[in-house]
């Protein structure tokens, strides 16, 4: 997929007021520091369309970008930490748990685990959930320039390993990385092929 066309639509924190056309969503979704703005940016080859900060949680809204007029970019809140109050935590649990359960456009969920890091009880939990909503999602491994090749396959089978403690296979994943564009291509043309047949069964 060539990104022709990556433009800001909207921010809220009310499914409702999500945007109202039958197009295709895919959410990104991780821990508050696994690296998604710089990612989004990477993918959609832009340099700040999503903020990028030093201070984990930037995000606090769901965001909507729309992509070649025919499909949108979600960016959501980050999950386990970050620096704002219990409440506030509360609230982003809300309405995203609120997104993924309400929204009828949502295709796919892109959940972003720093591949550098064993395990962590937090992914698992909200994978765990996804499964339980029935929630289609597939994993991205970020940063994953920062390992050797044998280092990466290593932790990425201990994620398979300890997922497959629970579930019957280890969900589709990909391996990515800002800084050098890693996965770039195949998950945009993962992305495109899905658009296709979605657009191909639109009434």
């Amino acid at each position: 997929m060539k990104v022709k066309s990556a433009t800001f639509v909207m921010s809220n924190s009310e499914v409702a007021k999500c945007p109202k056309e039958r197009l295709p969503e895919y959410a990104f979704i991780g821990r508050s520091n696994v690296g998604k703005s710089s990612l989004i940016n990477m993918l959609m080859a832009r340099k700040s369309l999503a903020k990028t900060s030093g201070r984990p949680g930037k995000t606090q809204l769901i965001n909507h970008f729309i992509v070649n007029s025919n499909w949108y970019l979600v960016d959501l809140p980050g999950y386990g930490y970050a620096r704002v109050s219990k409440k506030a935590k509360k609230t982003f649990q809300k309405f995203i748990t609120n997104y993924f359960e309400k929204r009828e456009q949502l295709v796919l969920a892109f959940v972003l685990i720093d591949c550098r890091h064993e395990p962590q009880p937090v992914d698992m939990d909200f994978m765990q959930y996804l499964g339980e909503k029935e929630i289609p999602f597939h994993i991205a491994f970020t940063k994953s320039d920062k390992l050797r090749p044998k280092a990466l396959e290593r932790n990425i089978a201990a994620y398979s390993e300890k997922m497959l403690e629970t579930w019957e296979e280890m969900p589709p994943y990909f391996t990515t990385s800002a800084s050098n564009s890693a996965g770039r291509d195949e998950l945009l043309n993962y992305i495109e092929n899905i658009n296709i047949d979605f657009h191909a069964s639109a009434p």
